[in-house]
């Protein structure tokens, strides 16, 4: 398992999130700070089955998206999710502000790695990148935070 990558999430997100206002604005794209804060918080709840898509990928594109989360590569400025799965406009505010969107990323964190310590085998389905076990979506969900903490100059 990828600790140092899981460490990331588990606690430096959190430092470096410490930063974030709702007046950071963001480098590149749409979304506001509690945007951003929010829809990753929908991301680990995609992992945990909360939130449910259907694979978007063609299933014989799915190895190539398997290297890229192996790999060291990023994902670039302004990489937006298929249209299908989140649409072109970022989703309406549902917390009441970011400090409550902060309190509900690291509940949702917790949650991700609660769901996952009975069976670290188990596989859950992301939109584009397939079934994905613990490992893999610790590798995936440390690229995603790591390209929006950049999104708002905080890495």
């Amino acid at each position: 398992m990828p600790k140092e990558k899981l460490r990331f999430i588990q606690e430096e997100m959190f430092l470096l999130l410490q930063n974030l206002t709702a007046e950071t604005k963001p480098v590149w794209g749409k979304m506001n700070a509690q945007q951003m804060l929010e829809h990753a918080a929908d991301f680990f709840n995609v992992s945990t089955e909360k939130i449910v898509f259907a694979l978007v990928t063609p299933e014989e594109h799915l190895p190539k998206y398997k290297d890229f989360l192996y790999s060291d590569k990023e994902f670039r400025e302004n990489t937006k999710a298929p249209e299908t799965v989140l649409g072109e406009e970022p989703l309406p505010l549902r917390k009441a502000g970011v400090e409550d969107a902060k309190d509900h990323l690291k509940k949702s964190v917790e949650e991700f790695i609660s769901y996952f310590n009975t069976d670290s085998e188990k596989k859950t389905m992301h939109p584009v990148f397939g079934l994905l076990n613990f490992e893999e979506w610790i590798m995936l969900h440390h690229k995603h935070v790591r390209h929006h903490l950049r999104q708002f100059g905080l890495l």
